[in-house]
């Protein structure tokens, strides 16, 4: 299901006909710690597989996040980023409620996510460390950030 946020002159989309994949790639690729060596085709294969919400100025986008998820009861969030020239404003505060409070979301046992730097601001949704950390194991590549 398409749908669309709207808040002082921005949008958040889950259409993913409006998603540009350069200016995503190029984010995942340049910027970003944990995507420098992916592929364009990952990316969009990434993409395809995900429910999408793109973060727009206009029609330029300027944000992204993916959530990966059975619609039942587990969701992974990744590859969330606000452009470099666009943070400041509240922007990935605003993509997070978004994601958080959409409609096929609801009623998870677990979210999951990785990050190296953002966990303030992951808490504020209710992110914490692992419940039972001696319960997980990972088959990471060894690139893996």
């Amino acid at each position: 299901m398409k749908m669309e946020w709207n808040k002082d002159g921005y949008t958040i989309s889950t259409d993913q006909s409006r998603l540009q994949v350069d200016v995503i790639h190029g984010y995942l690729r340049e910027e970003s710690y944990w995507a420098k060596e992916r592929t364009r085709e990952q990316t969009v294969t990434a993409i395809e597989n995900s429910i999408c919400f793109g973060l727009y100025e206009g029609d330029e986008q300027i944000g992204f996040a993916r959530v990966v998820t059975d619609l039942a009861t587990f969701a992974y969030l990744g590859d969330v980023f606000v452009l470099p020239s666009r943070q400041g404003k509240a922007l990935g505060k605003w993509l997070m409620e978004v994601i958080i409070s959409h409609p096929d979301l609801q009623g998870f046992r677990r979210w999951v996510l990785a990050t190296r730097d953002a966990h303030k601001l992951y808490e504020k949704y209710g992110f914490t460390g692992l419940k039972h950390p001696e319960r997980w194991m990972e088959k990471a590549a060894p690139n893996a950030y």
